[in-house]
């Protein structure tokens, strides 16, 4: 397995975090449900440091290289500060009452948490 994180700081950009998330719900999130060899995408934001970013989880280095259907540069209008690529020592799923992961987050209240904590 193999993972991508990434980070923007969007002082520079045009994009806040409210209207990321409004691609997220009209656009991002549906589209990355279709990504051979993705097994996990996980968007992020930090409003305190005006920071976003997201980490993927893919079944190989090979399927990370693939030209992804997002539009977040675009958007934003950088690349991001900050890009690692990894190898996977080891995943684990501990103990959750919620069974559906998909469409949960800030970017989805009907569907998952409502506030930070």
């Amino acid at each position: 397995m193999h993972a991508v994180i990434v980070w923007w700081d969007l002082a520079d950009s045009g994009q806040t975090i409210e209207s990321l998330r409004h691609y997220l719900r009209e656009e991002s999130v549906s589209a990355f449900a279709d990504v051979p060899g993705l097994r996990f995408k996980m968007w992020l934001s930090d409003p305190d440091a005006d920071r976003w970013g997201a980490v993927l989880l893919w079944e190989s280095e090979e399927a990370s290289r693939q030209q992804l259907p997002s539009r977040a540069v675009e958007l934003i209008g950088y690349q991001p500060r900050v890009a690692h690529t990894c190898d996977v020592e080891a995943t684990v799923e501990g103990r959750f009452e919620i069974e559906q992961l998909a469409r949960r987050g800030l970017a989805f209240p009907e569907g998952g948490h409502h506030s930070r904590q």
